[in-house]
């Protein structure tokens, strides 16, 4: 924030006649505002709750997808192949990928045929239940308790938000009862660092940094810090890269390897941050970060932004790995674990009732 300095209020001066004012000193240059960092919550009282904001950030996605679907499904039309064929169209722009659309189509064409169903309304229900049991296998929350210090590596291009995925999972964790404790290995992005040192000086959480040098530096020095001082979890934020950058998905890989040699069986989870405005191409990042790491969970950020939150079927279908978390708003509480029924209520206009 910019500082705002009052001047001194006036003084009386003496009846004899005053001497002439001196020129007034130039003001000081504004200091420079602060690195971003999560938002705090609202009050309490004035805070909807988690399935609201899960509605609210999803709003894009369920205007492009669920819109359209309500009006496909209209009371009256009957299942005919000029349906599937809007509906394989609707799926597909609304980035549920080529293979999970003809997934989905599959299943639902399984069950026409299975109960006779002659209705369009008929599908509806049909199809959020396809959709929940592709997604279901994603559903795994993340438990970083069985081991101490748990080791958190992220990943991700730059601009997913690894950096403030960082400060809120931290914050998550201390609302747990865990200490913890971050390792600013982005050596190449100066706003990184000072973005985790503002947020740990805040919310009482060390940060292990170095102005130049190397990640895997850093990152090792954070866990031999950990280990002394008993720290339950470790987040260790990584250089961003494009997984067409060789040199450096190598270099990611080594400080993987030297995490390995400070803790055997370390990283304890290789989490790759997602940008879901990237859409389709959020699969081709899954694909070439677990070939080079072996991703092990995801968090899919900024869903309240983009009308492209049907990907994660896509993501389900090529590289079925755990969501851990999800990301709809700015603040440090609006990411939360991911749940596939959740998520589905939340983009479709219709709702059903649960299995």
């Amino acid at each position: 924030m910019f500082s705002f300095f009052k001047s001194k209020p006036p003084t009386a001066e003496p009846a004899t006649t005053a001497a002439p004012a001196a020129p007034p000193e130039p003001a000081p240059p504004p200091e420079p505002a602060p690195p971003l960092e999560p938002a705090p919550p609202p009050p309490a009282e004035s805070r909807p709750g988690w399935a609201q904001r899960l509605k609210q950030g999803l709003a894009k996605t369920r205007d492009r997808l669920g819109g359209q679907l309500a009006g496909l499904f209209g009371v009256g039309r009957k299942i005919d192949a000029e349906l599937f064929e809007e509906l394989e169209t609707i799926l597909i722009t609304a980035d549920v990928g080529v293979d999970a659309t003809q997934t989905l189509l599959d299943s639902l064409q399984k069950k026409v045929r299975r109960d006779n169903l002659t209705e369009a309304s008929d599908l509806q229900a049909a199809l959020k239940q396809a959709l929940v049991d592709l997604l279901t296998p994603l559903q795994a929350p993340l438990d970083v308790t069985p081991h101490k210090p748990f080791i958190l590596m992220l990943a991700g291009v730059n601009g997913a938000g690894k950096t403030t995925t960082i400060g809120k999972l931290a914050k998550l964790y201390q609302s747990q009862g865990l200490s913890v404790l971050l390792a600013a290995g982005d050596p190449f992005r100066a706003a990184a660092r000072e973005q985790l040192q503002v947020w740990g000086e805040r919310n009482n959480v060390t940060v292990v940094s170095q102005e130049k040098g190397d990640s895997a530096a850093v990152i090792f020095d954070a866990i031999q810090a950990a280990r002394a001082r008993h720290i339950d979890v470790v987040l260790a934020d990584t250089a961003g890269r494009l997984p067409t950058q060789l040199h450096l998905m190598e270099e990611i890989r080594k400080v993987k390897r030297v995490i390995e040699k400070a803790i055997p069986g370390a990283p304890h989870e290789v989490l790759l941050v997602l940008d879901a405005n990237t859409g389709q191409n959020a699969v081709t990042q899954v694909k070439a970060f677990d070939d080079a790491l072996g991703v092990t969970g995801l968090a899919l950020t900024k869903l309240d932004g983009t009308a492209k939150g049907g990907a994660i079927a896509a993501i389900a279908q090529a590289r079925p790995i755990p969501v851990r978390y999800i990301g709809v708003g700015e603040t440090v509480d609006d990411l939360r674990p991911f749940d596939a029924r959740e998520f589905v209520e939340a983009i479709f206009l219709f709702r059903t009732a649960r299995a």
